[in-house]
């Protein structure tokens, strides 16, 4: 029952689907392939160097509020090397958060103001609707639509207005693991040429682009650089999602309205944890590796479903793997991904939480960011649905 003394600012926003799902795996025993974490531990060379500063006196106190430079630098170079883009300034592009998460709510809260439009593509992350809102921002959803999930140019034009303060991509894609091209980028230049709409790009899933493709981020076009914040994650690339450590680079006039809501929303990220990442973020190894550890990991459980019911739809980065069901059921897919935890023993995510309205297109998704013995064992279950 709603209380007197408070009216909600979300009234419409239960507890999110990732949370529901993950408990009713935990109630069912079943494999949780809904939460997208991954069921295995770090690269020993950050656990071991966590450890190191964990133990280190002086690593227990406040880091610096835009994170510690030593962190900064290794990003910029990192992201210099990575791109081929001019080194961003640790000093005044650089901002390290509370994971991307954290990045993102800074973001809109540090430049939408009360009407403005945030152009989002959906199906979409479920913080981003709410969080506009939250700003008192007005989101316009633009579908992308199966089974490619390829942005509709025409549409997102269409969707432009002279209110529009922000337009969010995000590539590789959650959910459908769609990637965009240097035409899609370049196409988007072309777009906002003329306006004074900001790009917001969702980029966590960056090292994790298969078949040979690369990532191409929104600091590779100038003209869209100029007017972006990029975010990244580190708990995505190091398999340490609990960490909550990501990044924003932008534009120093950007990054400084960052900052001045950063600061107030969780100043500084664990110290320990910054050092630790310092540390290995300078061999590139990890990140390098991360398109061959996952594609394989996406075509085991391709070949591993290839006599189940579910029919696969293309997933081209992230760690994610859409399904349709319909040979299965004609359930909504909440009802059928509810089910599937309970009877089978394998938690997924209904596809219609990503969309403002809960389009239902009968789709799943299934998280492949798990032991290999983990996707086996859910596969066989699956297979006998």
């Amino acid at each position: 029952m709603p209380s007197p003394l408070l009216t909600s600012k979300l009234p419409d926003v239960g507890t999110s689907i990732f949370s529901v799902m993950s408990q009713l795996a935990a109630e069912c025993g079943a494999i949780n392939l809904a939460q997208g974490f991954p069921d295995y531990d770090p690269p020993v060379a950050l656990t071991e160097a966590l450890v190191r500063h964990a133990r280190t006196s002086g690593h227990h106190q406040y880091a610096p509020m835009p994170g510690l430079l030593r962190l900064r630098e290794a990003i910029s170079h990192k992201t210099a090397a990575l791109y081929g883009v001019p080194a961003p300034n640790p000093d005044t592009e650089i901002t390290v958060t509370s994971g991307a998460t954290e990045a993102l709510y800074a973001v809109l809260a540090a430049v939408v103001r009360p009407g403005d439009e945030v152009i989002v593509l959906e199906p979409a992350y479920d913080l981003y609707g709410p969080a506009i809102r939250l700003q008192g921002g007005i989101p316009v959803y633009v579908p992308l639509l199966a089974p490619d999930f390829r942005p509709d140019w025409n549409r997102v034009a269409a969707a432009l207005s002279p209110r529009t303060r922000l337009l969010m991509i995000n590539t590789p894609h959650n959910p459908s693991g769609a990637v965009l091209t240097a035409q899609d980028m370049a196409t988007l230049a072309g777009l906002l040429d003329t306006t004074a709409t900001l790009v917001l790009s969702d980029e966590v899933y960056e090292h994790m682009v298969f078949d040979g493709q690369p990532h191409y981020s929104a600091l590779q076009h100038p003209e869209l650089a100029e007017r972006s914040f990029v975010l990244s994650s580190f708990g995505k690339t190091y398999h340490a999602t609990g960490w909550k450590v990501g990044y924003c680079i932008a534009p120093p006039t950007l990054t400084a309205e960052v900052r001045r809501v950063h600061q107030f929303l969780t100043f500084a990220v664990s110290t320990p944890a910054q050092h630790a990442l310092a540390d290995v973020l300078a061999e590139a190894e990890q990140y390098q590796t991360l398109p061959t550890f996952y594609q394989h990991k996406r075509d085991l459980f391709t070949e591993l479903l290839r006599n189940s019911r579910f029919d696969l739809l293309p997933a081209q980065g992230a760690y994610f793997q859409l399904a349709r069901y319909h040979r299965i059921s004609s359930e909504n897919d909440l009802a059928f991904a509810q089910r599937l935890t309970r009877e089978s023993g394998v938690a997924v995510i209904p596809v219609s939480a990503f969309y403002h309205d809960s389009h239902d297109q009968g789709l799943i998704r299934f998280c492949f960011a798990k032991r290999d013995e983990t996707l086996q064992l859910a596969a066989e279950r699956l297979c006998q649905v």
